[in-house]
C-alpha cells in the first residue's frame, strides 16, 4: 500500500482517510493497556495517512482525550492533519458505571468546554451525542452543536446509534456529516432502513465494531475469551457467552477459508467487506497495537469481486451471529434498535 485513499464524510463534512482509528480501547473497556504503545499506534496511523481519530469524552473519564492530546502534541503539525471525532453525553460515576445520557443544550456546551481543554485544541472536528437522550428532542441537542459550530468551537455535526427517523429530524435541524453506528458482517441491521435514509440525506456512516470487538478478527479463541479480564466488557457480552461463542467462532472458521483462498487474514477480509459497502462508509478499526493497525490497513489493498462477496455471504450469512451486540440494558439505550429496520430479536 502506497497511500490511504480518502472518502467524503457526508455531503457537508471533510474528506477523511478510508479507514479511521477508534481509540476507545486505549483507555477503557478492553482490559489493561500500554500507554506508550497506544501513543505509538496513533503515531503509526498518522504516519500511514490515517486522518480520522475517534474518541469519547467518557472513555476512561477523559483519559482517552488526554492520550490523543499527548500523541498529537508530540508530533508538531499533526493536529492539522487529524480529524478528531468526539462523542459526548454519557454520564458515569467514579466506579465507571454508566448512569444514562444528557443531551440538554447546556450540557452539550459544558461537555464541549471540557473536551476542548483535555484535547488541547481550539476546535472539535465532528461532535456527536453518544446515545440519544430520550428526555431531550434531538433537535435541541443538534441545535446546541450547531451553535457551537457558529461560535467556532465545532466544525461538523455527527450522530451516533440513532434510527432513521432521528436521522431525518437531526438533518432537518442542521447539516449532518455522519452517523456512527455498528456495522460489520455480523451486525447488518442498518441495511434495512437506516443506511438508505442516510444515503438519501447525504449522511455518511462511520462504522464501528467492524471486527465485532475482536470476535471476527481471526485472533479470538475459546481460551482467550475464557481468559478475558473482569475489566473487559466482552466478558459479559452476549456474543462471547458460552454457547453463542461456539456458533460465532464457527462462522469465523468459515470466513477463514475464504480469507485463506485470497491469501489475506480474517481481519483483513472482514474490514475489506465493510469497505466494499460503499464510498460513504468509513470503517473505524480499534487497533491498540501497531501490528494490529498494520494488519487492518492491509484491508485497503483487498479488492473483493463478485465471487469473493458471494463466498463471504455463504460463510457468514446475514443474521447468522448468535447473541445481540450488547447486553439487554445497553440495547435498551439504542435509538437505532427502536427503528423498524433493526428492532426485534435478530442477531445481526
Amino acid at each position: 500500500m502506497t497511500s490511504i485513499p480518502t472518502r467524503p464524510l457526508g455531503a457537508t463534512g471533510p474528506r477523511v482517510s478510508a479507514l479511521g482509528l477508534g481509540c476507545m480501547g486505549m483507555s477503557a473497556l478492553y482490559g489493561p493497556v500500554d500507554r506508550q504503545e497506544s501513543i505509538a499506534t496513533i503515531h503509526a496511523a498518522l504516519d500511514a495517512g490515517v486522518t480520522l481519530l475517534d474518541t469519547g469524552d467518557f472513555y476512561g473519564m477523559g483519559h482517552n482525550e488526554l492520550l490523543i492530546r499527548d500523541a498529537l502534541a508530540a508530533r508538531p503539525g499533526s493536529r492539522d492533519q487529524a480529524v478528531v471525532s468526539v462523542k459526548f453525553g454519557a454520564l458515569r460515576d467514579p466506579s465507571g458505571a454508566f448512569l444514562g445520557y444528557d443531551g440538554r443544550p447546556a450540557a452539550v456546551k459544558n461537555f464541549a468546554a471540557y473536551s476542548l481543554q483535555r484535547l488541547g485544541t481550539d476546535h472539535i472536528d465532528v461532535y456527536r451525542l453518544a446515545r440519544l437522550d430520550p428526555d431531550v428532542p434531538v433537535e435541541e441537542t443538534v441545535g446546541a452543536v450547531r451553535e457551537l459550530i457558529d461560535a467556532g468551537y465545532v466544525r461538523h455535526v455527527g450522530l451516533s446509534e440513532v434510527g432513521a427517523e432521528t436521522v431525518r429530524r437531526a438533518a432537518a435541524t442542521a447539516p449532518v456529516a455522519d452517523l456512527q453506528i455498528e456495522y460489520s458482517l455480523v451486525s447488518r441491521g442498518i441495511e434495512d432502513e437506516i443506511l438508505p435514509v442516510c444515503r438519501e440525506l447525504g449522511v455518511s456512516v462511520t462504522a464501528y465494531g467492524v471486527l465485532s470487538r475482536g470476535l471476527i478478527s481471526g485472533h479470538m479463541t475459546r481460551e482467550s475469551v475464557r481468559d478475558l479480564s473482569a475489566h473487559d466488557f466482552r466478558a459479559a457480552s452476549p456474543r462471547f457467552a458460552t454457547g453463542n461463542l461456539d456458533r460465532n467462532l464457527a462462522l469465523v472458521d468459515a470466513l477463514r477459508q475464504v480469507a485463506d483462498g485470497r491469501g489475506v487474514t480474517v481481519a483483513q477480509i472482514a474490514v475489506a467487506w465493510v469497505l466494499s459497502r460503499g464510498e460513504d462508509i468509513v470503517p473505524l478499526v480499534g487497533a491498540r497495537r501497531r501490528d494490529r493497525l498494520a494488519e487492518s490497513l492491509g484491508a485497503l489493498d483487498v479488492v473483493l469481486g463478485a465471487d469473493d462477496l458471494a463466498a463471504i455471504e455463504r460463510a457468514v450469512p446475514a443474521g447468522s451471529a448468535a447473541g445481540e451486540r450488547y447486553a439487554p440494558e445497553q440495547m435498551a439505550m439504542l435509538d437505532s434498535e427502536k427503528s423498524s429496520g433493526t428492532a426485534g430479536s435478530r442477531a445481526g
